[in-house]
């Protein structure tokens, strides 16, 4: 038997066994080659734990924290060793696992009153057993077994997720000792893989901290996130009073036909609270208006729902877009790929942009730029406007809470604005739903509707727009002055249907066929809503499935 193992899709050594072998043996024999330690692996374009064993000719790929289903493999373990620990040191427990917040896992544990240093003992046992290299299991299950053992441990949001969730097909029971949970990823072999971590007490819970992507030999320095921790509490009562908590009762909601209600309850939500941040922008007299965020975030819904919030308290809001401050393509900075890097705050004119924004809050007439993406350059002579002094600018960019691009306009006369889809919707108590996958979703769908790019250009470039997001938004959201939760509670219904079938198109030919593998096993879990015609024409959701009333209105 030959096995062929890659690493970063380059060949690293060809082995010839005579005998089956475990992809861990295999690991072993090259493991002190590698940079990072290898989590699990991809023999012929399938992705395999590492206690596979390997029968016959095959091509292994090894896969360290970087790869995206790598870096799930690593959470999912992290995770139950965290239980385990959990139990050892508080006795029973349940513990729940909620969202991700600053480079971690929010989770909560209840368990009465917890002890003080209550982190510092679950930390200590996790580094106990990582030493001790317990043994992770775990058992493979269809759907009848999933629903005999819901039976039979009286496990009601197991059975629903079974029940509600046609497309599943299998789960894993997986274990370190005395402590079993139901998990759908794969797991490292035992403890010994888990050796960076940090469990952090914060506000009613505790932190699970883990490695980022970009490094995946440190725990990143720890930076409280107070923004994103106020907005996933809204989330919380949010999904209280849509009676949203896990996939399966959305499923259920959506099989049962009952999805107008959901809908309409969830852009209400958003309604409201545009409403309220409008009306605090008229309250503190705020001229310049600055929104942020992510990618797919909604970000241009959201600015033109802004602007008719702000009109309906008759302050007839400028709309512009940072877009248009590009430099000319031949003064674009070049990134360390020696290509063009759009996403670099060095690619906007910072000064035409703060002198026009200045001339304008000063009632002076400007001529404003149209940046024409064919020809690469402004554009002048479109679009000479002035204000009065009581219309506010509402500018919408991906730097726009970068202190630099707006550091001589006066602190007083900004208001800013961070948006992101933050859902507090997860698949069960223990298993999350990753904001970024969410995304990705709404980017893959948007692409193809829109910008002629099909699923598999999507993919490739995400982890380019991931690594400008890293540089030039996240380390800003906390300067915002308020949050905007864009996620809608019924959207993953909504975007299986666009996602599912693009996915699918992607053939194992393609270098992106794994992710778009995985991204369809995320999907699983959803029922698609069918019926889309319930969705307002304002919503956020229409920026990416289309229909948006503002694709004309604005234009």
């Amino acid at each position: 038997m030959q096995v062929a193992v890659y690493f970063e899709q380059a060949l690293l050594e060809t082995f010839d066994f005579d005998h089956e072998v475990l992809i861990e043996d295999v690991v072993k024999m090259v493991q002190n080659k590698l940079p990072y330690r290898i989590l699990c692996a991809r023999v012929n374009e399938h992705r395999q734990p590492l206690n596979t064993v390997l029968k016959k000719d095959c091509k292994v790929e090894l896969l360290d924290l970087r790869d995206p289903w790598a870096n799930m493999v690593y959470q999912s373990s992290l995770s139950l060793l965290y239980m385990k620990a959990c139990k050892d040191v508080v006795g029973e427990c349940d513990v729940l696992f909620h969202n991700s917040l600053s480079k971690g896992i929010y989770t909560t544990i209840q368990c009465g009153t917890m002890a003080s240093d209550l982190d510092v003992l679950i930390q200590r046992r996790m580094e106990e057993l990582v030493r001790d290299a317990v043994l992770i299991e775990q058992e493979k299950l269809d759907r009848d077994a999933l629903l005999d053992l819901a039976k039979e441990t009286k496990n009601r949001a197991l059975y629903s997720m079974v029940e509600h969730t046609p497309d599943l097909k299998v789960a894993f029971v997986s274990k370190i000792e005395d402590v079993q949970e139901i998990f759908y990823m794969y797991m490292v072999p035992n403890a010994s893989y888990l050796e960076y971590f940090e469990v952090k007490r914060y506000k009613n819970g505790m932190l699970l901290r883990f490695p980022h992507p970009s490094d995946p030999s440190i725990v990143p320095m720890y930076c409280e996130q107070k923004l994103l921790y106020n907005a996933f509490s809204e989330a919380t009562r949010f999904d209280r009073i849509t009676g949203m908590n896990y996939a399966s009762k959305l499923n259920e909601t959506v099989l049962k036909q009952d999805s107008l209600r959901l809908v309409l309850l969830s852009e209400a939500l958003h309604e409201k609270k545009i409403a309220e941040i409008a009306e605090r922008i008229n309250q503190e007299h705020k001229r310049i208006i600055l929104i942020a965020g992510p990618s797919s975030s909604g970000k241009t819904t959201f600015a033109k729902r802004l602007c008719t919030q702000l009109s309906v308290l008759g302050l007839k809001p400028l709309y512009l877009g940072t877009d248009d401050y590009f430099k000319d393509r031949l003064d674009t900075p070049l990134g360390k790929d020696g290509k063009p890097d759009f996403e670099s705050l060095h690619a906007v004119d910072v000064e035409l942009f703060e002198t026009q924004m200045k001339a304008l809050l000063a009632g002076k007439k400007v001529d404003l730029p149209v940046f024409d993406f064919v020809e690469g350059k402004k554009v002048f002579g479109k679009r000479v406007t002035s204000i009065r002094n009581n219309q506010p600018i509402v500018i919408e960019g991906l730097h726009c809470l970068n202190p630099e691009l707006t550091e001589n306009i006066e602190a007083s006369d900004k208001f800013s604005i961070y948006i992101s889809p933050l859902t507090q919707l997860n698949i069960d108590p223990r298993n999350r739903i990753p904001t970024t996958d969410a995304r990705m979703l709404r980017r893959i769908v948007r692409d193809a509707n829109f910008r002629g790019c099909d699923a598999s250009v999507t993919i490739r470039r995400w982890k380019k727009v991931r690594e400008g997001e890293e540089v030039n938004i996240f380390p800003y959201c906390e300067n915002a002055d308020v949050f905007f939760n864009s996620h809608c509670v019924y959207e993953l219904a909504v975007l299986k249907k666009y996602a599912e079938p693009l996915l699918l198109a992607i053939t194992p030919e393609q270098e992106e066929y794994v992710e778009a593998r995985r991204m369809l096993h995320f999907l699983q879990f959803f029922v698609s809503m069918s019926d889309d015609s319930v969705i307002p024409n304002n919503s956020i959701m229409r920026e990416f499935i289309g229909g948006s009333v503002f694709a004309k209105w604005f234009d």
